[in-house]
């Protein structure tokens, strides 16, 4: 992406103007623009409200140069705006376009381009992308260089989870981490033979059914001037490439988007993306366990007992309950590493939709400040999240018959008692578990965001490890 910057307004063919119900007079009656655009505006009924916008040829411009629409978008957030001017330059096939008014520039550029993305490699059709932003405002190219930073991160998440499970499986996966590796990133590959011999048991029993066998994926950021004061934190990540349900096998509807069964893994492998770029001063594990969960001869099954690496045995009484099976075995790996802080992300339980619906991510932990961190930064950067509680009370509902555990605890609180469930396998760390099921994969376009993946939690994390 070309970041430019420009006191002319005139100088990209999509101008954006951002107004709100307090300045549009101002703004717009600026020696830049003409009377003809605030006219317009009012003719239009657009009064700068929250949300709003209204497109006008480039004639309502006193100068028009190399303009062909002019956008104003109403409101005081500048992240929805900025993310709202990117979504229509896509949908009007637009290259180029001019940020007027805007007056954070690292949010400006994030979000425009967040909200110009689309996944279309397999579309024939599809309309231009942006190419060039300029920013109408003082040279600020730092704080634009971490928004393209930020952006292609979220973006980067948001396309290994649209991409077919034929394209996207644990070996490739694996391989797109390795992709990863740079001055300050390690990446390292766990194949079958590894993880038999670390007793991954939950990865292994999961990825029995599929002819692409699992994979354990470690990511570690040093930062340059790491030192005995350097914080250090494990990120986890649900990497279930597909999941047919296995033996508990879903139906044709609710298989059908269970590519995004690895949106965890992804929000992940998105951090990881930005950090050479960002160099924060904290060191960051991130730890994915890679599996597809199909239906086959060899697919682990009901009844079935595993004996986990810390001595804890689960039994299977569902196999469609997979995700908290690998999860396990990493948050096992990640509790013996050190960390101040683990927060495992995982697109984990239908039933964290019904809890909070399709656009908030549920975050699970008995640690304050780590929720609180949680909290502040996904405010900062427009995220949503809420807390469910995390109670011994309901601890009873796992309580295995033939072993210590099952790997559900029931229809009721489903969502708690699969949080339950993972925080079994946590020992000496500060952990906090994220649940992303619903705003990890859109039915349709909401906000800026189009259908498809949303890259949740990507830049609520960046900010954290900034801070």
């Amino acid at each position: 992406m070309n970041i430019q910057f420009s006191l002319d307004a005139s100088t990209q063919p999509l101008l954006a103007i951002l107004v709100n119900e307090d300045n549009i007079n101002a703004v717009l009656s600026e020696d830049c623009f003409s009377e003809h655009l605030l006219g317009w505006a009012s003719d239009a009924d657009f009064t700068g409200k929250d949300g709003s916008s209204v497109t006008f040829p480039s004639a309502a411009l006193k100068v028009a140069g190399s303009v062909k629409s002019v956008i104003l978008v109403g409101g005081t957030d500048e992240r929805t705006a900025a993310g709202s001017v990117g979504y229509i330059a896509k949908e009007k096939g637009f290259t180029g376009v001019s940020l007027f008014n805007f007056s954070n520039t690292e949010v400006a550029v994030a979000q425009c381009i967040i909200g110009n993305y689309r996944y279309e490699p397999y579309k024939k059709d599809s309309k231009a992308s942006l190419e060039s932003i300029t920013l109408v405002t003082e040279d600020n190219a730092g704080a634009a260089a971490r928004g393209v930073t930020v952006a292609n991160a979220r973006n980067f998440s948001r396309d290994l989870v649209n991409a077919p499970a034929d394209d996207i499986y644990p070996e490739s996966l694996a391989d797109a981490a390795m992709g990863l590796a740079s001055d300050n990133v390690t990446v390292e590959v766990w194949g079958v033979e590894k993880l038999e011999s670390e007793n991954m048991v939950g990865t292994l029993a999961v990825g029995r059914g599929s002819s692409r066998p699992p994979r354990f994926i470690q990511l570690h950021y040093t930062p340059t001037n790491k030192d005995e004061n350097t914080k250090k934190v494990v990120l986890v990540g649900k990497g279930i490439t597909f999941d047919a349900g296995g033996l508990s096998l879903k139906p044709s509807a609710g298989m059908l988007t269970m590519r995004c069964d690895m949106g965890g893994s992804a929000v992940v492998m998105g951090v990881f993306h930005a950090l050479q770029a960002l160099q924060p001063n904290i060191e960051v594990y991130g730890l994915i366990g890679a599996a597809e969960n199909m239906c086959a001869a060899d697919s682990f099954k009901l009844g079935d007992i595993l004996t986990y690496r810390n001595g804890k045995t689960v039994e299977i009484h569902n196999t469609d309950a997979e995700g908290r099976l690998v999860l396990a075995d990493c948050l096992c790996i990640g509790s013996k590493l050190g960390a101040d802080y683990m927060i495992d992300f995982a697109t984990l339980t239908g039933a964290c939709i019904v809890a909070v619906g399709e656009h908030y991510n549920a975050i699970f932990s008995n640690e304050s400040e780590l929720i609180e961190a949680l909290e502040n930064s996904a405010d900062a950067v427009g995220e949503r999240v809420w807390q469910l509680p995390l109670p011994d009370l309901y601890k009873k509902k796992l309580k295995g018959t033939w072993g210590d555990l099952k790997n559900v605890g029931g229809r009721s609180a489903g969502s708690i008692t699969a949080a339950l469930f993972l925080s079994e396998f946590v020992s000496d760390t500060k952990w906090a578990h994220v649940d992303i099921a619903g705003p990890a994969f859109l039915d349709g376009k909401f906000e800026h965001f189009h259908a498809g993946a949303t890259g949740t939690m990507v830049e609520t994390v960046l900010d954290m490890l900034s801070k």
